[in-house]
């Protein structure tokens, strides 16, 4: 099914709206595969292949994976290669589900809104918190 621009009506299925579970998400399932210099398939269940490309660019674009751009005249087709350094940090300290959750609530509650940049620092002071307690300190 065409839509008056042209593009087919399942290119605009996605809205662009930036979903940090996703992004985790796609991050975790990367990670899962092989690396084979190529690019990775990546599927999550119940999202659409648009709203995982375009959140694939958005990862790109935060420098948390490189990634390449096969989109055409049928739509946005982003496919992520690898994950940068950044990605694996970033990755490493969202990886426990109760840590991503506290992160995400404490920077939603002390700012009103969610970001990466945010969650890194959050991310980072909570596990910097949790070594002390760790350490006794």
């Amino acid at each position: 099914m065409m839509v008056s621009n042209g593009r087919p009506a399942a290119a605009l299925e996605a809205r662009m709206q930036r979903e940090m579970d996703l992004l985790r998400s796609i991050l975790l399932e990367l990670e899962r595969q092989n690396y084979d210099s190529g690019w990775a398939e990546i599927s999550i269940p119940g999202r659409s292949e648009v709203e995982i490309s375009y959140h694939v660019r958005l990862l790109a674009d935060a420098e948390l994976i490189e990634a390449i751009d096969l989109s055409n005249m049928d739509g946005i087709c982003w496919r992520p290669r690898r994950m940068t350094y950044q990605g694996h940090e970033f990755l490493d300290a969202a990886r426990n589900e109760t840590l991503w959750a506290k992160a995400k609530d404490t920077v939603i509650s002390t700012t009103g809104t969610l970001t990466v940049e945010a969650l890194k620092i959050t991310l980072a002071a909570l596990i910097k918190k949790g070594l002390a307690a760790g350490l006794g300190g």
